[in-house]
């Protein structure tokens, strides 16, 4: 027996006002239930997942009026949440432990009259799941608190400065990826950027945190976005075409920030991927298009390299060849990910997986879509998913 994804529901996205994250987390998994075909009394598993405000929980279940549950948790791997939220689902669904699982994750940062930079606090550490507002500062933390590095840019940016310095990655590669992903955005009607930008673009965009500049960071975003993972068997008999779950992996590498390390060089990409694949019974050179996590290009960058579809210090040449976007040899976030899309942490890349392996990307449909990566990441490279998905049920 396998397991599929079977539901998708996604609220507006973007600036979207008015309505809490347990409201819109409902409203998501109650489109996810009707893009199925099923009664929200069908679920017997929710496993939630909520960005930095801390909502909603699990009385999202009340919420929905969903009774005699079989499984309902909170889950949190920052932005590699919605990969191990549907590959716990798939294991419960395996082992019986549920029969059909509702995943969602639902956030609203996003305030009016408020810019986007001042969505998320800046104060709290990054990775540390402190709620903004309620910075907490303490051991080695403090320390790199006191040198200034006080957000996630910062810290990511340092991760970025540390692969330029050992293998000669460059801002116009990162740009690359960029330019690509917007290619993407241009052609997906949810997306919040649709602009088309150039490499001159990105170069003139202002510094965020340097080597990063503004277009290689990711949006803000308010919505919700949910999955329903049951069996094959039973997904034969509802409304849409299944997305056929192939493998799973995680991987936490539980890198220091200290001289020696591998932070910045190498990711759980590298672990996690192994173990999807491995499972999946497949290599990267089977791999038709990337739905990859990419808070910031250089996280694109990084995780190409550690999946092994280019060599360790290639993936700079890589997105400069044009791969990555319309055209290119390994379709990547075709959607306009959340460099260009909509920021809905692991849901970015996952809901785009499961609209290319059901042909529903209209403009933007890669040309094959019969094994499609998804990739997560969270933290400071501090967790990692990965999926493997495909609209093929797998051989035994």
């Amino acid at each position: 027996m396998g397991t599929s994804i079977v539901g998708l529901g996604m609220t507006e996205l973007g600036r979207v006002y008015g309505r809490s994250p347990r409201r819109l987390a409902a409203d998501a998994v109650r489109l996810a239930a009707a893009d199925a075909g099923l009664a929200l009394g069908d679920l017997d598993g929710l496993l939630v997942s909520h960005g930095m405000g801390g909502s909603p929980g699990i009385e999202l279940a009340d919420t929905l009026g969903l009774r005699d549950l079989r499984m309902l948790s909170l889950v949190n791997a920052y932005g590699a949440t919605a990969g191990a939220m549907v590959s716990y689902a798939a294991m419960a669904v395996l082992n019986g432990t549920a029969t059909t699982v509702a995943c969602v994750f639902a956030d609203a940062p996003l305030k009016p009259k408020q810019s986007a930079g001042s969505a998320y606090n800046r104060d709290a550490p990054a990775g540390s799941g402190v709620a903004p507002g309620k910075a907490e500062w303490y051991g080695f933390g403090g320390m790199t608190a006191a040198l200034g590095l006080r957000s996630v840019n910062s810290h990511y940016a340092l991760a970025a400065q540390r692969h330029m310095a050992r293998y000669g990655t460059t801002s116009e590669q990162l740009g690359a990826i960029a330019v690509s992903t917007r290619a993407w955005a241009v052609r997906n009607p949810l997306a919040q950027m649709r602009e088309p930008i150039t490499l001159a673009d990105h170069q003139n965009s202002r510094w965020v945190s340097e080597p990063l500049h503004l277009l290689d960071c990711c949006l803000v975003s308010n919505g919700a976005v949910a999955v329903i993972v049951t069996s094959d068997d039973r997904a034969r008999d509802l409304a849409r075409p299944p997305v056929h779950l192939w493998g799973w992996g995680q991987g936490h590498p539980g890198h220091r920030k200290e001289r020696g390390s591998d932070f910045g060089l190498t990711t759980g990409a590298a672990a996690s991927g192994a173990a999807a694949m491995k499972m999946a019974g497949i290599t990267v050179t089977d791999v038709d298009m990337c739905e990859l996590y990419d808070c910031y290009t250089y996280t694109v960058l990084v995780s190409l390299e550690d999946y092994g579809f280019c060599g360790k210090g290639e993936g700079g040449a890589f997105a400069a060849s044009g791969a990555l976007g319309p055209g290119g040899s390994l379709p990547t976030n075709t959607g306009g990910g959340q460099l260009s899309a909509y920021y809905m942490w692991g849901m970015t890349p996952l809901s785009e997986a499961v609209i290319q392996a059901r042909g529903d990307g209209g403009e933007r449909q890669a040309p094959s879509n019969d094994v499609i990566l998804v990739s997560g990441n969270g933290g400071i490279l501090d967790h990692h998913s990965t999926l493997i998905v495909s609209p093929h049920r797998k051989e035994s």
